[in-house]
């Protein structure tokens, strides 16, 4: 079987949350009752699972491998994390954004800089799902903000589900500004939840250019869920140069690095 990196549905990531809050390793038949399946169809899962080396079987149920966390940190431990980095990098993206500039901004602790790098540019046209981002911009300089519908995630103040999904598909604008969890070499750019991944794919199709923000510790990470759409990235900004598999990848993807 082929070896995949990403989890490929919404019962997989399920499926790793639920090993997860059951201290890291379950039975089969507890999966199948919690999640309303069949045994067979869990084991065909973790099979797909563990191709990925995201679990491993053991005599009648599954365990995590340890090499990827399935719950995203909160905001704002993720805002402290390399700030100093994170902010050099907002300030490069803030440099290519004009005034009066259409723009794309997720949910992500580096787009939230980025957000505050651009406090003072004017006449701004910003959608967001991020209500940290449209709180750190709103009233300012004449700048509109668009803020996607829909339930406020606890983790983060964002908003995800079908509604937000169709405001966003309303939009067409100059600049798609993402943040990632991960930045594999066999699966490109990865995040930790499908609705998350969903809105970032709508936002890249309507933009014009579309640009990774990630400082390097996001390389050789591993998230849950892949973005399907790399060809689609335009360029990477970051603070270090990737290795070699990593700069591989973006290469064959057409998609330029800028290191700050």
């Amino acid at each position: 079987m082929p070896k995949h990196d990403a989890i490929t549905n919404q019962r997989e990531q399920e499926i790793l949350r639920e090993v997860r809050l059951a201290g890291g390793s379950c039975r089969i038949g507890f999966l199948a009752r919690k999640l309303g399946a069949s045994d067979e169809t869990i084991r065909r899962n973790i099979k797909t699972l563990q191709a990925s080396g995201l679990v491993k079987k053991v005599h009648g149920g599954v365990s995590l491998t340890g090499q990827v966390s399935v719950v995203e940190p909160p905001f704002q431990r993720r805002m402290d994390r390399n700030a100093a980095t994170k902010k050099a990098l907002a300030a490069h993206v803030a440099s290519i954004v004009k005034n009066g500039d259409s723009l794309f901004l997720d949910v992500g602790s580096t787009s939230a800089y980025v957000a505050q790098a651009l406090q003072k540019h004017t006449d701004l046209y910003i959608v967001t799902n991020s209500i940290s981002v449209a709180h750190m911009l709103v009233g300012r300089n004449n700048s509109r903000i668009f803020f996607a519908g829909g339930e406020l995630r606890a983790l983060d103040g964002a908003a995800f589900g079908q509604d937000a999904l169709a405001f966003i598909k309303r939009f067409n604008v100059q600049y798609a500004i993402m943040s990632v969890a991960a930045i594999n070499a066999r699966s490109g750019f990865m995040l930790y939840d499908v609705q998350e991944a969903d809105i970032s794919c709508e936002a890249i199709k309507r933009a014009q250019t579309s640009f990774v923000v990630a400082d390097d510790s996001k390389f050789g990470a591993r998230a849950p869920i892949t973005i399907q759409a790399p060809q689609m990235i335009d360029l990477l900004v970051t603070n270090a140069q990737p290795d070699g598999p990593i700069s591989a990848m973006l290469e064959q993807h057409e998609i330029s690095v800028d290191v700050v």
